[in-house]
């Protein structure tokens, strides 16, 4: 039996990093939520993500990308990079954890339904099979999480808009992934969603000078890890599956979520609440797994072949 090359494992590897570090994302978001405005953390979290990926892509020499990309780089920068952040972090100043969760997993779904409907991406039986488990799963951890009562509409719609922002997002830069590199396409959009946060600027400036040292450090981890390095990771393997499938693959973070805030803030979780995890969890395998004797090639063509050195 011959050994299956490394290169094909290495979108899943890449889809796994993305997921853990979005998930410990939560965890820094809540911690430096305290020191941090909404829009003052995310325009220094990808100030410090830009400054990382502009400095890689000078040692790379990547140059700017192809005019054809400007468009999905530019869509994704403003509505996932910059209104996404700004929105989830004020959305869940409103709403409670499991409520801020719930609303937020719409958007794997509305990513798959864009993605066929935009990208003419491919809508297996599988692939929905393991999004409506994951979403019961999400639903699961949402309602067991959730704190009775301490929601308001505002709170609600700004979640949803970040869901709908997200999907938007990840559909716009799709296309882009075959025009330019992954490093382009996450730098560019970095530093387009760093430009739309810039009014923010004031409260950064006011807040760094009086808040604690671990959240500032916080915030420079969710810049240089969450975004730089995740978002790269995540553009990475969307270069080579389906917008659907990768969006399923982010129902594992809510079940991550849930074991961090364990371990890192000492929140026990439930026993509904372990259910639903595992529930995501087991739907995000059905979703990536392949009928036996298929395989499926990457659907809106292939990507361009990374530079190296």
């Amino acid at each position: 039996m011959r050994t299956a090359p490394l290169h094909r494992f290495l979108p899943a590897g890449a889809a796994v990093v993305t997921v853990v570090l979005w998930a410990s994302a939560f965890v820094a978001i809540r911690s430096a939520g305290d020191a941090y405005s909404p829009g003052a953390l995310a325009l220094g979290r990808l100030l410090a993500g830009a400054l990382a990926l502009v400095v890689l892509c000078v040692v790379r020499r990547e140059g700017l990308p192809p005019r054809s990309a400007w468009r999905g780089i530019g869509l994704s920068g403003l509505l996932w990079f910059g209104f996404y952040m700004v929105a989830l972090n004020w959305g869940e100043r409103q709403v409670d954890a499991g409520t801020a969760a719930l609303v937020v997993n719409v958007g794997p779904l509305l990513i798959a339904l864009l993605g066929a409907r935009l990208l003419g991406d491919p809508m297996p039986p599988r692939l929905l099979a393991g999004m409506a488990v994951s979403f019961a799963g999400a639903v699961t951890v949402g309602l067991s999480m959730s704190a009775g009562g301490g929601s308001s509409v505002l709170g609600v719609v700004l979640c949803l808009l970040a869901a709908v922002a997200y999907a938007s997002g990840v559909v716009a830069q799709k296309p882009a992934l075959g025009q330019a590199s992954v490093l382009q396409v996450t730098t560019f959009g970095c530093l387009v969603g760093a430009v739309v946060c810039l009014p923010f600027a004031g409260q950064l400036v006011s807040e760094a000078a009086h808040a604690p040292a671990s959240a500032t450090l916080d915030m420079v981890y969710l810049g240089l890890f969450p975004t730089a390095l995740a978002f790269t990771t995540w553009a990475y393997a969307l270069a080579r599956t389906t917008a659907g499938r990768m969006g399923a693959t982010t129902y594992a973070v809510p079940a991550l979520v849930v074991l961090m805030s364990w371990l890192a803030l000492g929140e026990v979780p439930g026993v509904l609440t372990l259910v639903g995890g595992a529930l995501c969890l087991a739907g995000v395998a059905v979703s990536r797994s392949r009928a036996r004797g298929r395989t499926r090639r990457v659907a809106a063509g292939e990507p361009r072949p990374e530079k190296v050195g």
